[in-house]
């Protein structure tokens, strides 16, 4: 389409958000989200066009135009010449995903947007600090890497991933047999989708998990009176502890790790589960004992030899007991058969 989107250009007055037109993508739909969440562009129209005149009257072009100049808010990331990341712009930062255009908007203006969507508590530069990273980490660096056409890893997957958001937002682009080719209201769905996501995870980094952090280390400050090998810590309330637990291991200095997690569950009965070699891993410290696994009641607790076992899952990586003392038991009883 040569010409502005005139749908999404109702007053000629309001300052310009410019944006390609035709087949759109993840990333340019949460940039126009993210740069609306900032005052002065709350009432930007969003300009979708190709033509270089149009896009040399928007006060910010994302994701087209071959530039990348904050000065002049260009934030394009398609040049050849293009290969910033997180970490190249801001040495301090881990992340070494090529940016996309989401990625690029978030780098230069998300610790504002953050602050703005804590409310009251923007003004708390570590809750917003560590809201920032969780959000790039946690969603923002995926849709970087899926946009340049990053794989998360080497060789071929072993199943395929198609119901994240990139590709739901893909999805929204007309199909090639529907009549209707239009993709001006699916960009606006898109700019919807997106942005409930980043809401959710603003909340949820902001409101959920963070506040479990206290919990976590309140835990491994206690976790000598659980054990004496300090390798079980136990959760009065349960929470988000995974990525706390081993932030806080690495700060105190915690060794040996704790294998296992002690924790009431919604019926309250007591799980015991095993800390991953990392959070997002699937492989564990130390599994529960493979004689336990698949076993469950009555059986369970004949062979363990602890009253009130109710399961252990077929992968060793969670058990579940009727008591606090039971899970600790079968906690303790699997630390006893590993050594």
């Amino acid at each position: 389409m040569s010409q502005p989107n005139k749908k999404l250009r109702e007053n000629g007055d309001a300052k310009q958000i410019g944006t390609h037109d035709g087949t759109f993508h993840c990333d340019e739909a949460l940039a126009c989200y993210l740069l609306r969440k900032l005052p002065r562009y709350r009432d930007c129209v969003i300009v979708r066009s190709r033509n270089p005149d149009v896009l040399a009257g928007c006060d910010v072009v994302v994701d087209v135009g071959g530039k990348y100049d904050p000065a002049t808010h260009r934030y394009d990331h398609h040049q050849r010449t293009f290969t910033e990341t997180m970490h190249s712009l801001v040495p301090e930062k881990p992340w070494v995903t090529k940016l996309s255009s989401a990625g690029l908007v978030y780098l230069h203006f998300g610790h504002e947007i953050i602050a703005n969507a804590l409310g009251d508590r923007g003004d708390d530069k570590k809750l917003c600090n560590v809201v920032y990273d969780k959000v790039y980490q946690n969603l923002i660096e995926e849709i970087d890497a899926i946009d340049n056409g990053i794989s998360q890893h080497d060789g071929s997957p072993r199943y395929a991933m198609s119901t994240h958001l990139s590709a739901r937002v893909g999805r929204l682009n007309p199909g090639w047999n529907e009549p209707d080719q239009d993709t001006d209201n699916r960009f606006r769905a898109a700019m919807a989708m997106v942005g409930e996501e980043f809401e959710d995870r603003v909340r949820y980094y902001s409101q959920v998990w963070w506040p479990g952090r206290k919990l976590v280390r309140d835990a491994l400050d206690a976790r000598q009176d659980v054990d004496p090998s300090g390798e079980v810590i136990l959760m009065e309330q349960v929470c988000p502890w995974k990525e706390h637990l081993f932030e806080l291991e690495r700060e105190m200095g915690v060794a040996p790790g704790v294998k296992y997690v002690l924790y009431a569950d919604q019926g309250g009965n007591w799980r015991v589960q095993c800390v991953p070699i990392e959070p997002q891993s699937f492989q564990n410290r130390l599994s529960l004992p493979e004689a336990w696994r698949g076993v469950r009641d009555e059986e369970l607790s004949k062979l363990s030899g602890i009253d009130g076992c109710i399961f252990v899952h077929a992968s060793g990586f969670i058990g579940g007991n009727k008591t606090k003392e039971g899970a600790l038991l079968m906690a303790q009883k699997a630390l006893q058969m590993s050594k």
